[in-house]
């Protein structure tokens, strides 16, 4: 019994500072974001965020090497939010899309102010812009992904960066709505996801029409 319960307090020490090291990243990521729905994030330092999380500066470094770190990890906390649940297979793509798209700003919604602060000071910062850009691509890769839309190769590319660009206008009006249901967002998103749905339409079948014109002028 005596060895066993060693063991076992073995266990628990090995395991404790990756514990330990978890909490403490979300302690700052919240922190972080606490801070930023107070002031201009560009205002927020790194000595600001250990100090609200109550952690050393070089604890947080060893975490976060930048505010842009905390931001992406900000970003793959709403991606786990967003994807946490299955897509229902029974409904068209389209609406797939547009339930994740509304469960990435469910998961939005308590740090509405904290993300008008990053994107306004990304606005005007382009190494922000630079970091950001493709972690945007990677989360709507990934909700393409867990939609049961193709994602892969160039087609998956271009079909990304629509939904990137259909999520980002429709950050812009969840930004300037204050409605706790959402319904312009979701408006915005199921006109916008239909109307990219009407072009990939008009575009397969302008290719399949082209095709014949293709190997005629091989042949």
């Amino acid at each position: 019994m005596a060895k066993r319960a060693r063991r076992t307090r073995q266990a628990r020490a090995r395991r404790a500072p990756g514990a330990r090291a978890g909490v403490q990243a979300d302690r700052v990521v919240d922190a972080a974001l606490a801070l930023a729905a107070e002031r201009r994030w560009r205002e927020v330092t790194l000595a600001d965020i250990a100090a609200r999380a109550g952690i050393e500066t070089s604890q947080l470094h060893a975490l976060y090497p930048s505010k842009l770190a905390i931001v992406a990890a900000f970003t793959d906390r709403v991606d786990a939010a967003s994807l946490a649940g299955p897509a229902a297979a029974d409904e068209p793509v389209r609406d797939r899309l547009l339930d994740l798209l509304m469960r990435r700003f469910d998961a939005l919604a308590p740090h509405k102010r904290a993300v008008a602060s990053i994107l306004c000071d990304a606005a005007i910062n382009p190494c922000a812009a630079m970091t950001l850009g493709p972690r945007l691509m990677r989360s709507m890769t990934r909700t393409l992904e867990a939609a049961g839309a193709g994602h892969g190769g160039l087609i998956g590319l271009a079909r990304a960066k629509v939904l990137a660009g259909i999520y980002a206008g429709a950050l812009c009006v969840w930004l300037r709505q204050d409605d706790p249901e959402l319904a312009r967002t979701m408006a915005h998103l199921d006109r916008q996801l239909r109307r990219a749905e009407r072009w990939a339409e008009l575009a397969g079948r302008t290719a399949a029409f082209r095709r014949p014109e293709a190997g005629a002028a091989a042949a």
